[in-house]
């Protein structure tokens, strides 16, 4: 109980995205070879931002779901 703020790791925002993704898939919502694009309507008028921020991961919406659900690590470089 006595962890200060400066040593607890703040998860990247995209490692939240990439949760609810994978939730999805786990539902049967989706399927990991279903294309990004699919899941644009499930996440509405935030679906803007996740976009740009998958473009800035190089990901388009193209790309199979299990691509983005693979990520490992969300450090920017």
């Amino acid at each position: 109980m006595s962890e200060t703020l400066t040593s607890r790791q703040v998860a990247h925002p995209m490692v939240k995205f990439q949760r609810q993704v994978n939730s999805l898939v786990k539902r049967d919502i989706v399927q990991p070879e279903d294309s990004i694009w699919k899941i644009a309507l499930l996440f509405g008028d935030e679906w803007a931002h996740w976009k740009r921020e998958l473009e800035e991961f190089e990901f388009s919406t193209k790309d199979p779901i299990s691509d983005l659900i693979a990520v490992e690590s969300w450090e920017e470089e």
